[in-house]
């Protein structure tokens, strides 16, 4: 089953990119993180039409969503972008998934309207970051080629990124996450821009922003009254197994934890198989 994109109004005047497998039920959001897009889902999204309205966003600097100008790459904005999206498309209740930096972006979201959502999943992200992957994935970033002569070049550059991935997803990421320039080579579509307004800070008030996010977002996850599943990859280096077990042990009032053997950070690509059986067992628990 494949997705049809539309274009949906974001905030801050951004057009924002969204994948649809089916119109019926209940909505089922999904958000992906860092670096990829919304076909990062292919393989669960199916699994889940069936049941739900599923539904995944290209947020803002990702996929064929647009750049911010101001650089607005922050949680807060894309829990505005949420928002936007939720008004334009006349969304009541939904089910809301977030991995990675768009984990972030849902606790943010569930913290600030708790009451519209039926259902939420924080995969492999915290309110406390392991400062290893987070130091791993901002060298990741700033050692990355600008640009690739093939998209056999591209698959080879995954493939070094998520050793776990299988080829034919590695080929998939490489169709969808680049786009072809007038010179012939392949760019992300990620923009490059991103982490810029981070590297404008000085160390202190780094760590000072870090403090005060960790602060808010666990206050956000005290805030959630509908069932929510946190999934950690075994391996993560983001998410440590004692916040993951204190988000859902001791701070979500409906909380369980889904551990994933076999993957890092990046669950769904490293272990698809297991990611969708822990999601669909999640979602289709009341279906």
């Amino acid at each position: 089953m494949s997705a049809d994109t539309m274009s949906v109004p974001g905030a801050h005047g951004l057009s924002l990119n969204l994948h649809v497998w089916s119109h019926e039920g209940v909505p089922f959001l999904l958000l992906h993180g860092f670096g990829n897009e919304g076909h990062v889902f292919d393989d669960l999204a199916p699994l889940l039409a069936p049941h739900y309205r599923t539904l995944a966003l290209d947020l803002r600097g990702h996929g064929d969503s647009d750049r911010d100008p101001e650089l607005r790459y922050h949680h807060d904005a894309v829990a505005d972008d949420i928002e936007a999206v939720r008004d334009a498309l006349g969304i009541g209740r939904f089910v809301l998934l977030g991995h990675s930096f768009g984990g972030r972006a849902a606790m943010r979201f569930a913290g600030r309207h708790p009451e519209r959502l039926a259902g939420l999943v924080i995969v492999d992200a915290g309110p406390d970051l392991d400062a290893r992957g987070v130091l791993r994935i901002r060298l990741d970033a700033e050692r990355a080629d600008p640009s690739f002569g093939s998209l056999g070049e591209v698959e080879r550059a995954l493939a070094r990124a998520y050793p776990l991935a299988k080829p034919e997803l590695l080929a998939r990421m490489a169709r969808h996450g680049t786009r072809l320039r007038d010179d012939g080579r392949y760019e992300r579509k990620t923009d490059p821009r991103f982490g810029t307004a981070q590297g404008r800070m000085s160390p202190s008030e780094l760590v000072s922003r870090m403090s005060a996010e960790s602060q808010a977002l666990w206050s956000d996850l005290a805030r959630v009254i509908c069932p929510a599943l946190v999934v950690r990859g075994a391996a993560s280096d983001i998410l440590s197994a004692d916040t993951a077990e204190r988000m859902a042990e001791e701070v979500l009032q409906k909380g369980s934890l889904a551990v994933i053997p076999r993957a890092g950070h990046s669950v769904m690509i490293d272990n698809p198989e297991g990611f969708a059986d822990a999601i669909t067992a999640f979602a289709l628990a009341d279906a």
